[in-house]
């Protein structure tokens, strides 16, 4: 068999995130998108596949309220601080901010014309603000506790706005008159939802005393009391001619009654976690959801279940509901000859515990299993990372899990807790047995792989069990009792992990104790014990091919065994802190590894190479999944994010490739436009291929032509502003040495002399960029200052040996070439007659006869030109 390519890369894809911790939520008109409260940020949140589009972070503070403007342009956010803030959500920035509640605002509602903003908040107050100028439109007082809700009647033309009260009342303001006109007084509990009928005719108020009323908008009478026996959250209203209103044939029931108003149908939510549909003039309950989806808390109170708040929404995309285990749920009717059933179209899970174990399931992988520390076991489809179904039943917290392929078309996923291990079917989610026998936590759990027809346990009691699956084709309706085939005491403290071989010969199990051990199935006949680790062992493995065992431990080692006679073949060391787990790749001959460092490596085992290592967790990787056909990895940890790793050797060695092909022919391309003199072009082309030295040989060469700086302008107004900023960084590096900075220097004043100040500015790290150009220019013309200054010793030097002649037209250095003393000597000297100078001439000739006079003469006359010059160069 040829052997698999090795694997060199994995492209992680941040699949499963969390964006909700509780608290308020509003979607969008076309409910495209979802903004929630996910601890001190706001997250928005595609409502397809649950990916978080953007995030808003505040200050350390929790999110109270949140309402979006009719066009979704706008966000409106406050906190404990009692800051509003209203955000553009194109840029993601806070637009205008203010203040005005003496308490923590409790509820928002945006005008339908966008322009009004109402807030409620825990001061009593109801306050109206113009979202323009930030300024108090409207002051409403008058409630005795805590304002729950607020609403603005949903006709723009009528200025009414409604507000709840834990104090059981609704109060309605006139916008116009800016006073309240009616005080509507029948519940006996917090008010928590109202909601306005689709003729807008009837106001409807839910409440926590687990009725709804009715209220006639004319007179402001109670109308109608329905009683639900449920302690409600939430309450919306059906519209005619939706999907919802289709298929409970309602549409031929919208018409005029003897009352002269429309009948009007509403969705209930609350603490059962049910969706109800009721009848405003029968006051009876339509429609009753009878299976229950929501999480079943061990702890039984008010906010550990149910509902929170429920929405309609748009476009007939269905009913969203919010649960208090922060979930969303969409359901979608669908009418049968029996009447009307909600089907959960969609799950979002918005919040996970910390993750613990992970396992792929399906025919093609398509789902992933996820324990989350909780009661349930969440399934999940990898194609939109919505929650498919959960399996639930257990009374205490989930530790591990394991699956595999039973009778070809079944697959039975098995998930433990405290004591108990259940077996799981997955098509039909529907429990098929139970095995009772463990005194403590099962740990570990791992099915047979050939047979599939046990699978084996281990748990804090030290000991090891082998379950039989052969019963559970006799069931009837209950769970089948699983029995035991064996049973060993195997370690002397708790067992973490346990492995069976491929041809389920054998079993391993690692420890606390700091061994593994290999026991002989299917009696648990003792093989060998793994001995070498100085911590806990916390993941066993077989080799898919090899008689090895591969064991991670929290010694920071992952160390590969022989089974023959438990020697140790290799150590690999890299991690920093606890190896968590670790898994075999590509037939074996590579694996993965992760741990509480929060990273994840990939090894080759024949070099001992890491080849990749990846940080893409935020604290410890407890659970990694490898799929089986795919090799597609899954990671999960601590910071409750699950990673979805793809293999992206193939596809990054052709890019690799191609970038390469792409060099190749752009470096063909920037020597065609060098020797055609196109310099425009071929700097262009050398920014394109990151070539800093290429653009100096090309910015040297432009230097050196006539017009320099016409040419280099020319260039520089061809590039763009990243590619500006991209050759300051290199002008930095080359004005570093003597060699380059001419070139620099030059360049870098083309760039000034382009470029406007403001445009300077606002380049990316001018200023980081401008502190490392600042001092070697200094330093460069320091030197050549310096250089000006020493060819004045050549000058005057030419000058007295009559090589050159003074310059005539400047008229102040000739005259202060005359006043210096050794010049005025030689004009002196230049006056005397005739005679003089022949007399002159022959002492000279006199004294050219001794050579160590006229080496003394030398002498002394270097020694006054040298006077004359530092003269000179103290008078600059």
């Amino acid at each position: 068999m040829a052997s698999l390519p090795l694997k060199r890369s994995y492209r992680c894809v941040p699949s499963l995130q969390q964006f909700y911790s509780g608290g308020p939520v509003v979607v969008s008109s076309d409910g495209s998108f979802i903004v929630c409260a996910c601890g001190e940020s706001i997250k928005i949140v595609e409502s397809s596949n649950a990916s978080v589009r953007s995030t808003i972070d505040r200050d350390s503070e929790a999110v109270t309220a949140l309402a979006l403007s009719p066009d979704d342009r706008l966000l409106f956010s406050t906190g404990h601080s009692r800051q509003i803030r209203v955000w553009d959500l194109s840029t993601l920035k806070s637009v205008r901010s203010w203040k005005g509640h003496d308490g923590p605002v409790m509820g928002m509602a945006c005008h339908p014309s966008g322009g009004l903003l109402a807030s409620a908040g825990a001061d009593r107050k109801v306050l109206v603000w113009d979202v323009d100028g930030g300024f108090c439109t409207h002051y409403f007082k008058g409630h005795k506790g805590l304002v729950s809700s607020v609403l603005f009647h949903p006709d723009p033309t009528k200025p009414l706005l409604f507000s709840g009260s834990d104090d059981a009342t609704v109060q309605v303001w006139d916008l116009l008159s800016k006073k309240c006109i009616a005080t509507l007084n029948g519940h006996h509990s917090t008010v928590t939802s109202l909601a306005v009928s689709e003729d807008g005719g009837t106001l409807l108020s839910a409440g926590r005393d687990k009725v709804v009323l009715l209220w006639d908008l004319r007179d402001y009478s109670c109308k109608k009391t329905v009683m639900t026996y449920e302690i409600l959250e939430a309450v919306c209203v059906i519209n005619s001619g939706t999907l919802f209103a289709s298929c409970l044939a309602l549409h031929n029931s919208y018409g005029g009654k003897k009352s002269g108003s429309l009948e009007t149908y509403f969705v209930t939510v609350g603490e059962r976690g049910v969706v109800r549909i009721w009848s405003s003039e029968r006051a009876v309950c339509l429609f009753e959801q009878k299976s229950l989806d929501i999480t079943v808390s061990s702890v039984v109170n008010e906010s550990g279940r149910g509902f929170i708040s429920v929405i309609m929404l748009p476009l007939d995309q269905g009913l969203f509901c919010v649960t208090a285990d922060q979930q969303f749920l969409v359901y979608s009717p669908v009418k049968h000859s029996e009447g009307m059933e909600l089907i959960l179209s969609k799950r979002l899970v918005g919040y996970n515990e910390e993750i613990i174990d992970m396992k792929f399931l399906g025919d093609e992988e398509q789902f992933l299993a996820v324990v989350a520390n909780i009661e349930q076991v969440r399934v999940y489809d990898l194609a939109s990372m919505s929650c498919s179904y959960v399996l639930a039943g257990h009374t205490e917290n989930v530790v591990c899990l394991d699956t595999c392929m039973y009778q070809v078309l079944e697959e039975h996923l098995l998930q433990l807790e405290v004591g108990t291990t259940v077996l799981w079917e997955s098509e039909s989610r529907c429990c098929l047995g139970v095995g009772i026998g463990h005194l403590g936590a099962v740990g570990a759990i791992a099915f047979s792989k050939k047979q599939k027809d046990f699978f084996v346990s281990g748990s804090c009691d030290r000991t090891i069990k082998v379950w039989s699956m052969e019963g559970l084709s006799n069931r009837v309706g209950e769970p089948y009792k699983l029995k035991t085939k064996a049973v060993v005491a195997a370690h002397a403290r708790d067992i973490n992990s346990v492995a069976v071989a491929p041809n389920d010969s054998f079993v391993c199990s690692g420890s606390q104790d700091h061994t593994a051990c290999v026991w002989e199935l299917p009696e648990l006949k003792f093989k060998v014990v793994l001995k070498g680790h100085k911590r806990g062992i916390w993941s066993v493995e077989f080799s898919p091919r090899d008689q090895f065992v591969i064991t991670a431990s929290g010694d920071k080692t992952i160390k590969i065994w022989a089974i023959s006679d438990g020697s140790c073949l290799k150590t690999f060391e890299g991690h920093t802190s606890s190896v968590l787990r670790a898994s075999f790749l590509t037939r074996g001959t590579q694996f993965v590894s992760c741990g509480a460092d929060n990273l994840v490596k990939l090894w080759t085992i024949r070099t001992n190479e890491c080849i990749a290592t990846y940080d893409q967790h935020e604290d410890k990787v407890w659970a990694l999944a490898v799929g089986k056909k795919t090799e597609m990895l899954a990671t999960g940890g601590s910071d409750a994010v699950v990673n979805l790793w793809y293999d992206s050797t193939a596809s990054d060695k052709e890019e690799a490739f191609r970038k390469e092909e792409e060099g190749v022919l752009k470096g063909q391309e920037l020597e065609n436009a060098v020797l055609d003199a196109d310099y425009t072009k071929a700097i262009q082309i050398a920014f394109e291929l990151c070539r800093p030295h290429k653009l100096f040989e090309l910015f040297a060469e432009l230097c050196r032509k006539r017009e320099a700086e016409n040419h280099i302008g020319r260039a520089l107004q061809a590039l763009g502003q990243e590619d500006l900023r991209q050759l300051l960084e290199y002008v930095r590096e080359w004005n570093t040495k003597p060699k380059l900075c001419h070139v620099a220097q030059f360049v870098l004043f083309t760039v000034f002399n382009i470029l406007s100040p403001t445009e300077i500015i606002e380049m990316k790290a001018i200023g980081e960029l401008l502190e490392g150009l600042i001092p070697y220019s200094q330093r460069h013309y320091s030197r050549i200052d310096r250089l000006v200054r020493s060819s004045f010793l050549l000058d005057y030097t030419l000058t007295g040996m009559s090589v050159i002649e003074p310059e005539s037209n400047d008229g102040d250095a000739t005259r202060e070439l005359k006043e210096s003393p050794v010049i005025h000597d030689i004009l002196v000297r230049e006056d005397e007659d005739p005679e003089q100078k022949h007399n002159s001439a022959k002492s000279a000739v006199k004294k050219r006869k001794s050579d160590k006079r006229l080496k003394d003469c030398s002498r002394k006359k270097v020694k006054g030109v040298g006077e004359a010059y530092t003269t000179v160069a103290a008078m600059s």
